[in-house]
């Protein structure tokens, strides 16, 4: 089912791209780093086969890509920041997460933001996401628009790089990389699943004291 999904992701991203050419690069990676799952991994190498065939110019298709990332990643921003703490503060509880948890989030960012951040643009899954919790967490913006900027840069150099290495065979790096995004979405899993154990956890002391 998954394959499937991403089959048809890939479709539209080699259709945008063929048609729009710099534009749909710039597009679909705003609309991934906005929170849509639009695989990256699949329209900078892309670019770098059309690099490869001599249709694209290298340094656009990586200036673009990072320009794309990080213009998507300040919209996510600026959605987390006017109205996700408001939001998660009236219905967090709902889903396990506290005022306590949104406090340790911003001393979080206002630590180790930047490193979050740069490190963040570099996985697979967590890259699409990062920048909600940045922008909830009120994290500095021009140290989030740096550090956003470095990680898309350098990944989306990387792909494009190995899209015009690996040529007219450029969608086996999607294969490659498929175990590894399975492997950091079942991370994630089980991050969630030790997260709300806590809470439970939490809760049912918090119950018997009473």
């Amino acid at each position: 089912m998954i394959t499937k999904i991403i089959d048809i992701l890939a479709a539209v991203v080699i259709g945008v791209i063929g048609y729009l050419g710099y534009a749909g690069i710039f597009l679909l990676m705003l609309v991934e780093s906005c929170g849509v799952p639009m695989p990256s991994e699949v329209i900078m190498p892309f670019s770098g086969f059309l690099v490869y065939k001599g249709q694209l110019a290298l340094w656009v298709v990586i200036i673009v890509g990072t320009l794309g990332n990080l213009v998507g990643s300040l919209l996510a921003y600026w959605i987390g920041y006017r109205g996700g703490r408001p939001l998660i503060e009236k219905y967090g509880k709902y889903i396990l997460i506290s005022k306590h948890d949104l406090d340790l989030a911003d001393r979080w960012f206002s630590k180790y933001g930047q490193f979050t951040v740069f490190f963040g643009r570099l996985l697979p899954v967590v890259r699409t996401y990062i920048s909600f919790p940045a922008g909830i967490a009120k994290m500095d913006l021009k140290k989030f628009s740096l550090y956003t900027f470095l990680g898309a840069f350098l990944w989306s150099w990387l792909f494009a790089w190995l899209g015009i290495k690996m040529g007219a065979n450029w969608e086996q790096i999607r294969a490659t990389l498929h175990n590894f995004d399975l492997a950091i979405a079942i991370g994630i899993l089980v991050l969630i699943a030790l997260y709300v154990w806590r809470h439970i956890r939490n809760r049912k002391r918090h119950s018997s004291t009473v």
